[in-house]
Order: structure tokens, then C-alpha cells, then sequence
């Protein structure tokens, strides 16, 4: 026997009050609307301006669709979409056109197994018992 809409309703409240549930959305399939080419891009700074100043810069540009900061040799890797190669190039030339930004490196995505994928917790509550 399934939960009645009242107690679901109510367990979504609660996980949304609890900030569990982040936001509701559509996915968009990316290569309907023409965004068929994706890379990930490395990008290091130059230590002469602050990350966190380089970072609303990437956030501003519609094909970075992802920010992650990371450690080790770059600071920030960026996952972009774009039309195609050309288009790339040009989202590449307007990163480095940032004050702070020293490098980056980029990988093209060849074919994409899964992205978007679901969290799926019941391993975490396995662990943890």
C-alpha cells in the first residue's frame, strides 16, 4: 500500500524545509536544442587576483554550464557546451581573456555514458549501520 498524497506532500515539505531537496527542474537535452559539443576545462590561475574574483567572471558566460574549485595542479574545472569546435575555441579565448586566469587545459567529450544521474542514498545508509 502506497503513501497518500497528504503524506507525501508532507515528507517533501519537510525535506525541502530540511534543505535536502535543493530545487525542483526540467532537464533540457542539450543536443536538441544544437548544443552537441561538450569539454571540461582546467583552469589555473595566476595568483595575481583572488579565485573567488574569477569565479562570477566564468559563472557570467552562458556555456559554462558547470563551476567545480579544485585542488591540485588548476583551480577550477569547468564543464562547457557549446555548438561545436569553433564555438569551443572562442569560449576558450574569452576564459583566458580573464584577469587571473594563467592556463587552462581542455578535454572534448567524445561520448557521454550518463550525466544527471539521480543520487542514489541507500548505499550511505548502508555504510553507516
Amino acid at each position: 500500500m502506497g503513501l497518500s498524497t497528504a503524506a507525501v506532500h508532507e515528507r517533501v515539505k519537510k525535506m525541502l524545509d530540511k534543505g535536502v531537496i535543493r530545487r525542483f527542474s526540467i532537464s533540457v537535452d542539450p543536443e536538441r536544442v544544437g548544443l552537441s559539443f561538450t569539454a571540461f576545462v582546467a583552469i589555473r590561475n595566476d595568483g595575481g587576483i583572488h579565485c573567488r574574483d574569477v569565479a562570477p567572471r566564468l559563472r557570467a558566460m552562458p556555456q559554462v554550464e558547470e563551476l567545480h574549485s579544485v585542488a591540485g595542479e588548476y583551480d577550477f574545472l569547468a564543464k562547457i557546451r557549446t555548438t561545436h569546435a569553433r564555438a569551443l575555441e572562442d569560449v576558450i579565448y574569452e576564459i583566458k581573456a580573464i584577469a587571473g586566469v594563467a592556463r587552462t587545459t581542455s578535454t572534448v567529450v567524445l561520448n557521454t555514458e550518463f550525466e544527471d544521474r539521480p543520487l542514489d542514498l541507500g548505499w550511505l545508509h548502508e555504510a553507516s549501520t
